[in-house]
């Protein structure tokens, strides 16, 4: 990571269920990825340009990036200077419970647009980080249900419930299913297409069609999110890289510096730092 560029993801234990991040990035690009969480993204300047559902979206100073989990998307910088910005990544058990308590949203809860001007909510989500770094729980775990309402009642509905009907759809899911249980060992797209009766070409639209990426890409990410499980359980990261089907550390480094933004080895150093701090952690800020 260039020197203008910084980045910290961690995690707060009196916010169980959430991930956090503050960076600065110039040069950096987010290859398309999803995440298990909600993405609240808050843009203190520049601007950021991230690819979501087939156009580029544009979030700069005052605006939020919202992206809901298991979504494709992408990232990079809109201008020059790049980009700074303070996220929270709640989990969907942490938004369905807020959703429940504060809104009228029926179903499984989620956001409408993927950018919304709303300095006030901005504002909303440095609060929630600078409480963490000043180890003040209360206001920590106050300011993010704040937030989440908030950006549910300005931004939220219902979100649409995917089934599998079409054959193209479940041969998507079963070749999904094939690739979780292989994913250190993988097959061809053509051997993959064979064993579920199509051909690769079929395999690739109707995947794409249900996932929003190759299955390659996919299996990049799927990797990335089972390192991190594998890192937060005190696992090194060369032992996970070699477990997930990378072929080294270095292969790991790479691909997930670009889906979540730091390398796993401070990622990992952060979450240490969470469960070895004494009556719950008091993190300090680099930004």
């Amino acid at each position: 990571m260039g020197s203008s560029e910084r980045a910290r993801h961690w995690q707060y234990a009196e916010l169980p269920g959430v991930d956090l991040l503050r960076a600065r990035y110039v040069r950096k690009t987010f290859v398309r990825h999803t995440h298990e969480h909600f993405v609240i993204a808050a843009i203190a300047d520049g601007v950021e340009v991230f690819h979501h559902r087939g156009a580029d979206q544009y979030a700069g100073a005052g605006a939020l990036a919202l992206v809901n989990p298991d979504t494709p998307h992408t990232g990079r910088a809109g201008v020059p200077e790049g980009w700074r910005y303070g996220a929270v990544y709640p989990s969907p058990e942490v938004v369905a419970e807020i959703a429940a308590e504060t809104t009228s949203i029926r179903g499984t809860p989620g956001f409408v647009r993927p950018v919304l001007d709303d300095p006030y909510a901005v504002a909303l989500v440095h609060q929630v980080l600078r409480a963490t770094d000043e180890g003040n729980a209360l206001a920590a775990d106050t300011l993010l249900r704040v937030a989440v309402t908030r950006l549910l009642r300005l931004n939220g509905g219902p979100l649409p419930q995917r089934e599998v009907r079409t054959a193209g759809a479940r041969t998507a899911a079963a070749a999904r299913a094939v690739l979780e249980e292989r994913m250190a060992d993988p097959p061809t797209l053509e051997k993959l297409a064979g064993d579920l009766g199509t051909s690769p070409f079929a395999l690739l639209r109707a995947f794409r069609a249900a996932y929003g990426m190759p299955p390659h890409a996919w299996l990049t990410d799927a990797r990335v999110r089972r390192a991190r499980r594998m890192l937060d359980s005190g696992r090194p990261p060369a032992e996970a890289a070699v477990a997930v089907g990378f072929t080294d550390q270095p292969h790991l480094n790479r691909h997930f510096s670009r889906i979540v933004g730091v390398p796993p080895g401070a990622y990992q150093r952060e979450r240490k730092n969470v469960q070895d701090a004494p009556g719950g952690p008091r993190l300090a800020s680099d930004g």
